[in-house]
C-alpha cells in the first residue's frame, strides 16, 4: 500500500476486553468484573466471537443514530467497536452478497431488552437495504406489525413494563438485490393465563388498558365498556398505570399501525369487538342453585352483563345462558348433559375468554402474514429473527416456566451444536487441524422432557388421555414410576433413596437439573394446562354466533363436522412447533444475540452482579466462551493482521511488498513467538493464546510509542529549520524594502528643494510684471473718468432744457382738455334728465337678476334624475325663467346620467322603457316586473352540460332562454318547454331531454295578445298558412312574461323592420288547427293558492282562472 490506512478495531481504545475470547484469566469472576467494567462506561455490547451480548441500559443512549447505521454499514464484523448493527450487517451482508440465509436468535429472561433488541435488528435492515416505493411500503408494514403484536402479546410484569409474553420468529424474505419483498411471523405459547389472572403487581396483556384509556366516548359506548379499570374483573388494579407509558398515545397508535398493515376498518372493528366481550366475559358471576334431584347447578347473578355480550358478538341469549350452566359429553351415538356447579361454571367462563383471546391473536398473526407476505413466487432470501422468552426459574414454576424452559434446552443445544459445526466449518476451510472438545451435552436433559415413550411430555399426555380419575397427583406417580433413575430428575416421592429427606423439596413437587441449574416445579395445574379443555357446549354457542370474526375462531363448533376425536395437548402442540423451528433454524446460518438484565428495578447505572451471574450461569455464556477457545482464540486474516502489527519488524516496515501471509511469517519470526502458540490458515492467522495476542498488542503500542516520538523529532527538526529559512527571506525582503525607502525618501527631498527654489523665481517674476499691468491700468482709468464726467455734464444740461420745454407742452394740453369737458357737460347737462329712470330700472333690474342666479348657484338640487325638488320662485315677472332653467337642468342632469351608462345597460334601459311604453297602465303584472332586471338566459345553457345537445344544435345567439308551461290544445293542461329566442327563430325543446321540439321563424309570429290581469298566459299567433302554424297558434305561462314579450317585440321590429301587434285584452281568439277558440279570462278562486288555472270548457272557449 503507498499509504497507510488508520482503522479503527476492536482492539483499539479498548474498555475492559471487548470479545469475551480474549478475556484472561476466563472465570465467573472475571467475565462479570469485564461486563460491569463496559456497562458503567456505557458499552453494552461485548462479543464472544460472532455471539453479541446486550446489557439492557434501561435508558435512551446516543448510539443508534442514522450516522452510526452508516458507520457500521459494510463493515467488517470485527473493524469497530462491539455494536448490535456489526451483527446485523454482517448477518444482511452474508444473505445478500453470499445468498446464504440467516436466523437471528435473542434470548434472555423477561426484561433482558429482548423485543428492543429486535426493533433494533429490523429498523437497521430497513435502514441498510433498498429504497423505492414499493420497497418502502413492504419495510413499513414489516416494522409496525410490532405495535400490533406488542399490544395483544405483552404486559407490564415485575421484570419488565414490555413483557414479551409469546415468543415470535419472523422469516423476512429478500429478492437478489437484497430489498424485502415481505415476511411470515410465527407466534409459540401465548401466555393466555394471563387474560383471567395476573400476579400481584403485574398487569393483563396492553391493549385492554390501551382501549379503556385512549378510546374516544363514542367507541367505548358502541363497544359497552366504561374507562374505569376498576370495573373489569380480568384487570389487577394495583399496576393498572405504569410510569412513563401513555396508554391513550399507545392506542392511537396501534390503531394506525392496523391501517399500515392492512387492516379493513371494519376488521379493526371486530377485534375491538372481540377484546371488549374477553373484558366483559370476567364480570359474568355465578350462584348455586339446588335442583330438585338434589344435584347443585350455577345461575347467572346478573345478567346485563351476559346481554351486552350477546349484542357485541351477535349471539342468542339463551344459547350462551345453557352453554354455562349446562355440558353435553357425546360418545357414539349417545349424548349425555350434565349441570355445571359453580366452580365449573367458573371455569368454563375463563376457558371460554383464554381460548377467545388467545385464537384472537392467532388471527392477527395470520391476517398480518396475509398482509406482509411476499407477493412474488420468485426463489427468496430469508432472513429469521427469534424473540422468543428465556430460561425462567420463579418461586413458583408451573407448566408454562416447564414449556419455556424446555425450548430453551433445545435453543442450547441446537446453539453448540451450529456452533460447534461452525468452527469445525471454519477449521476445515483454513486447513487446520481439528482437535475434539469436550462440552456439556444437553440432549439428556431434552431426551428426558421430548421422548415419545418414557418422555415428561409423553407421560403428561398419556396421563390426560387416561380414562378414570386423572390428578396432578397421579401424573407425579407416574413420573416417579418412569423417571427416578433418571440423573437429571429429582422428586421426593420417587424411589430414588437419597431424595427421601431432602426438605428442599416438597412432596407435591418434582426438580429437573437444566443445562442453566436447577428448577422446581409445582405439579399442581400440569394436567388441566396441558388439556387447556374447552367445552363443546361453548365452541358451538361461539359457532352460532352473528359476529363474523367469532364464528371463524370457532370451526370445531359447526355441528356438521363434529369430531368426537380428543383435541391435541397444549403440551404436545408445542413440542410440534418446537421441533418444527428447531428444523427451520438448522437451515440457515445462525447469529446470537445473549440479552442480559443488569437489575430487577429497571433503573439505570444499577448493576447487580448476582442476578447477572444467574444469567451468565443459564445462558451459558462461560461455556460457550470455553468452546470458542477450546481451539485458537483469536483469528484474524492476513492483510488486516500485517497492516495492525507490521511495524513491528524492520522487513515489514514501512512497507511489504510480497504476500501478505509470507509477511505475517517473517513477522512472527522476527518476534520469536513459540510456533505452538499460532497456526497459518488458508486466509487466516489462528492465535491459541489470547496472551500471545495481549503481548503482540503491548509491543504494538510500545513501538507506536516510539514512532510517535520519532515522529515528533523529524517534525521539531523541520519546523525549526522552516522557521529559520523563513526568517532568513524575512530578513533579505526586508533589507530590500529599506534600501527603497531610503532611496525614495531623498529623491523626495532633492524634488521638494527643487520646486521651492522654481516656485520663488516665478513669484518673482510674476510680481514684476503685475506692477507694470496695475501701472498701465490706473493710467486708462483716469483717462476714461475724465471723460465720463465731461459726458456727463454735457447730458445733465441738455436733459434741463428737454424738461423745461415738455412742461410748457402739458400745461397747454390740460387747459385745452378742461376746455373740451366743459363744452361736453354743458351740451349733455338738458339730455340727462329725460333718461334717468329708464337707466336706473335697468340698472336695477339688472341687479336683481344677477342676485337671482347667484342665489340659484348656491341651492341647486343633486343630479339624480328623479330627485324633483327644485328652489322656490323668488319674483313673480321671473316664472317663465324659473321654469326654463328647471327644464334646461333636468335635461342637462338627465344627459350626465346617461352618459354614465354602459352600453350593455343602455340596452336593458331601452328594452325597460320599450316595456313601459307597451304595457303601462295595461297590464296589471306591469309594475310588479319593474324592479326585476331582464336577464334573459335564466338557464345557462352554454355553462350547463345537460343542454351541450340543444346548444350544439342552434348556432345563433340566444337572446332568450326559459322554462314556461305550454297549454295543452286539447285539454287545456300545461306541459314544460324550454322557450328559446334567436335573432331569426323561436324554438320550444324539450326540458329533460333538450330535443328542440317545434321551430318558428320570426317572421311567421303575425301578434301576441295577453289579458289585461296579474297573470303570465299569452298567445302567440303565427301566420295562416305557414309551416309552423299546422296545429295552430301557442298558448304559454310564464313568470317573465313581461321580458319575453318585450324581447319578442324588439327582435321581430329589428329583423322584419316591422312593430309586432301586442293585444292586450281579457278575451282574445287562438287558432288551434282548424278551430278558432276564444280564450276568456275570469276572477275565480284557486284550490291551489294565487296560480291561475286554465280549463278547456267546449270546442270554441278556454277560460283561465285569475285570482
Amino acid at each position: 500500500m503507498a499509504k497507510m490506512e488508520v482503522k479503527t478495531s476492536l482492539l483499539d481504545n479498548m474498555i475492559g476486553v471487548g470479545d469475551m475470547v480474549l478475556l484472561e484469566p476466563l472465570n465467573e469472576e472475571t467475565f462479570i468484573d469485564n461486563l460491569k467494567k463496559r456497562f458503567d462506561h456505557n458499552e453494552i455490547y461485548t462479543y464472544i466471537g460472532s455471539v453479541v451480548i446486550s446489557v439492557n441500559p434501561y435508558r435512551s443512549l446516543p448510539i443508534y443514530s442514522p450516522e452510526k447505521v452508516e458507520e457500521y454499514r459494510n463493515r467488517n464484523f470485527y473493524e469497530l467497536s462491539p455494536h448490535i448493527f456489526a451483527l446485523s450487517d454482517e448477518a444482511y451482508r452474508s444473505l445478500r452478497d453470499q445468498d446464504k440465509d440467516q436466523c437471528i436468535l435473542i434470548t434472555g429472561e423477561s426484561g433482558a431488552g429482548k423485543t428492543e433488541a429486535s426493533k433494533l435488528v429490523m429498523s437497521y435492515v430497513a435502514a441498510v437495504c433498498g429504497k423505492g416505493a414499493e420497497v418502502n411500503e413492504v419495510k413499513e408494514q414489516l416494522l409496525q406489525s410490532n405495535p400490533v403484536l406488542e399490544a395483544f402479546g405483552n404486559a407490564k410484569t415485575v421484570r419488565n413494563d414490555n413483557s414479551s409474553r409469546f415468543g415470535k420468529y419472523m422469516d423476512i424474505e429478500f429478492d437478489f438485490k437484497g430489498d424485502p419483498l415481505g415476511g411470515v411471523i410465527s407466534n409459540y405459547l401465548l401466555e393466555k393465563s394471563r387474560v383471567v389472572k395476573q400476579p400481584r403487581g403485574e398487569r393483563n396483556f396492553h391493549v385492554f388498558y390501551q382501549l379503556l384509556s385512549g378510546a374516544s366516548e363514542e367507541l367505548l359506548n358502541k363497544l359497552k365498556l366504561e374507562r374505569d379499570f376498576s370495573r373489569y374483573n380480568y384487570l389487577s388494579l394495583d399496576s393498572a398505570v405504569v410510569n412513563g407509558v401513555d396508554d391513550a398515545a399507545n392506542f392511537r397508535t396501534v390503531r394506525n399501525a392496523m391501517q399500515i398493515v392492512g387492516f379493513m376498518d371494519h376488521e379493526a372493528e371486530s377485534v375491538l369487538e372481540v377484546v371488549a366481550a374477553v373484558l366483559k366475559l370476567g364480570n359474568i358471576e355465578f350462584k348455586p342453585e339446588s335442583r330438585v334431584n338434589g344435584l347443585d347447578e350455577s345461575k347467572i347473578k346478573d345478567k346485563n352483563e351476559l346481554k351486552e355480550i350477546c349484542e357485541l358478538t351477535s349471539i342468542d341469549q339463551s344459547v350462551l345462558e345453557r352453554a354455562f350452566s349446562f355440558r353435553t359429553v357425546e360418545a357414539k351415538q349417545e349424548k349425555v348433559s350434565t349441570t355445571l356447579n359453580v366452580a365449573q361454571a367458573y371455569y368454563a367462563r375463563d376457558a371460554l375468554a383464554k381460548n377467545l383471546y388467545s385464537r384472537l391473536f392467532s388471527w392477527l398473526v395470520n391476517r398480518i402474514n396475509e398482509s406482509i407476505k411476499a407477493q412474488t413466487k420468485v426463489r427468496k432470501k430469508v432472513m429469521g429473527v427469534l424473540d422468543i422468552y428465556g430460561f425462567e426459574i420463579f418461586e413458583d414454576n408451573s407448566f408454562e416456566q416447564f414449556i419455556i424452559n424446555y425450548c430453551n434446552e433445545k435453543l442450547q443445544q441446537i446453539f453448540i451444536e451450529l456452533t460447534l459445526k461452525e468452527e469445525q466449518e471454519e477449521y476445515i476451510r483454513e486447513d487446520i487441524e481439528w482437535t475434539h472438545i469436550d462440552y456439556f451435552n444437553n440432549a439428556i436433559i431434552c431426551d428426558l422432557i421430548e421422548n415419545n415413550t418414557n418422555g415428561i411430555l409423553a407421560m403428561l399426555d398419556e396421563e390426560c388421555l387416561r380414562p378414570g380419575t386423572v390428578t396432578d397427583d397421579t401424573f407425579l406417580e407416574k413420573l416417579n414410576q418412569v423417571c427416578a433413575t433418571h440423573q437429571h430428575f429429582e422428586s421426593r416421592m420417587s424411589k430414588c433413596s437419597r431424595f427421601l429427606n431432602d426438605t428442599t423439596l416438597p412432596h407435591s413437587c418434582f426438580r429437573i437439573q437444566h443445562y442453566a441449574g436447577k428448577v422446581l416445579y409445582q405439579v399442581e395445574g400440569f394436567v388441566d394446562k396441558n388439556n387447556d379443555l374447552l367445552y363443546r357446549d361453548l365452541s358451538q354457542a361461539m359457532w352460532k354466533a352473528g359476529h363474523t370474526l367469532i364464528k371463524s375462531l370457532f370451526p370445531e363448533g359447526n355441528p356438521a363436522k363434529i369430531n368426537l376425536k380428543r383435541p391435541p395437548t397444549a403440551g404436545s402442540q408445542f413440542k410440534a412447533s418446537v421441533a418444527t423451528l428447531m428444523k427451520n433454524l438448522q437451515t440457515k446460518n445462525p447469529n446470537y444475540i445473549r440479552c442480559i438484565k443488569p437489575n430487577d428495578k429497571k433503573a439505570a447505572h444499577i448493576f447487580s452482579e448476582g442476578l447477572v451471574c444467574h444469567q451468565i450461569r443459564y445462558l451459558g455464556l462461560l461455556e460457550n466462551v470455553r468452546v470458542r477457545r477450546a481451539g485458537y482464540a483469536f483469528r484474524q486474516a492476513y492483510e488486516p493482521c500485517l497492516e495492525r502489527y507490521k511495524m513491528l519488524c524492520k522487513q515489514t516496515w514501512p512497507h511489504w511488498k510480497g504476500p501478505a501471509r509470507s509477511g505475517v511469517e517473517v513477522l512472527f519470526n522476527e518476534l520469536e513467538i513459540p510456533v505452538e502458540e499460532y497456526s497459518f490458515g488458508r486466509s487466516k492467522i489462528f492465535i491459541r493464546n489470547p496472551r500471545t495476542l495481549f503481548k503482540l498488542e503491548d509491543l504494538r503500542k510500545q513501538r507506536l510509542e516510539d514512532l510517535a516520538t520519532l515522529i515528533q523529532k523529524i517534525y521539531r527538526g523541520w519546523k525549526c529549520r522552516t522557521h529559520f529559512l523563513l526568517m532568513k527571506k524575512s530578513q533579505i525582503v526586508i533589507a530590500a524594502w529599506y534600501r527603497r525607502y531610503a532611496q525614495q525618501k531623498r529623491y523626495q527631498q532633492v524634488k521638494s528643494s527643487a520646486l521651492v527654489v522654481q516656485s520663488y523665481i516665478r513669484g518673482w517674476k510674476a510680481r514684476k510684471i503685475l506692477r507694470e499691468l496695475k501701472h498701465q491700468r490706473r493710467c486708462r482709468e483716469a483717462a476714461t473718468t475724465i471723460a465720463a464726467y465731461w459726458h456727463g455734464t454735457q447730458a445733465r444740461r441738455e436733459l434741463k432744457r428737454l424738461k423745461e420745454e415738455a412742461r410748457r407742452k402739458h400745461a397747454v394740453a390740460v387747459i385745452w382738455a378742461y376746455w373740451l369737458g366743459l363744452k361736453v357737460r354743458r351740451e349733455y347737462r338738458k339730455f340727462f334728465r329725460a333718461n334717468a329712470g329708464k337707466k336706473i330700472y335697468e340698472f336695477t333690474l339688472q341687479r336683481i337678476v344677477q342676485k337671482y342666479f347667484l342665489e340659484m348657484k348656491n341651492k341647486m338640487p343633486s343630479l339624480s334624475p328623479i330627485d324633483k325638488n327644485w328652489p322656490s320662485r323668488p319674483y313673480l315677472f321671473l316664472d317663465s325663467t324659473h321654469k326654463e332653467l328647471k327644464r334646461i337642468f333636468h335635461l342637462w342632469r338627465c344627459k350626465k346620467y346617461r352618459d354614465q351608462f354602459t352600453d350593455q345597460q343602455k340596452l336593458i334601459y331601452e328594452e325597460k322603457l320599450e316595456a313601459s311604453e307597451l304595457f303601462k297602465d295595461k297590464k296589471a303584472l306591469y309594475p310588479s316586473s319593474v324592479g326585476q332586471p331582464f336577464q334573459g338566459a335564466y338557464l345557462e345553457i352554454n355553462k350547463n352540460p345537460k343542454y351541450k345537445k340543444l346548444k350544439d344544435a342552434i348556432e345563433e345567439k340566444i337572446i332568450i332562454a326559459e322554462v314556461v308551461n305550454k297549454i295543452n290544445r286539447a285539454n287545456g293542461k300545461s306541459t314544460s318547454r324550454i322557450f328559446l329566442l334567436t335573432n331569426n327563430n323561436l324554438l320550444l325543446a324539450d326540458q329533460k331531454s333538450g330535443q328542440i321540439k317545434s321551430e318558428v321563424p320570426l317572421v311567421d309570429v303575425t301578434k301576441v295578445s295577453m289579458s289585461s290581469q296579474n297573470d303570465g298566459f299569452f298567445a302567440v299567433h303565427l301566420k295562416e298558412g305557414s309551416e309552423a302554424a299546422s296545429k295552430g297558434d301557442f298558448l304559454f305561462s310564464s313568470d317573465h312574461l313581461i321580458e319575453m314579450a318585450t324581447k319578442l317585440y324588439r327582435t321581430t321590429l329589428s329583423q322584419t323592420k316591422q312593430k309586432l301587434n301586442i293585444e292586450i285584452s281579457d278575451e282574445f281568439l287562438v287558432q288551434f288547427r282548424q278551430d278558432k277558440v276564444c280564450v276568456k279570462f275570469i276572477q275565480g278562486n284557486q284550490k291551489n293558492g294565487s296560480v291561475p288555472t286554465c280549463k278547456r270548457k267546449n270546442n270554441r272557449l278556454l277560460e283561465v282562472a285569475v285570482p
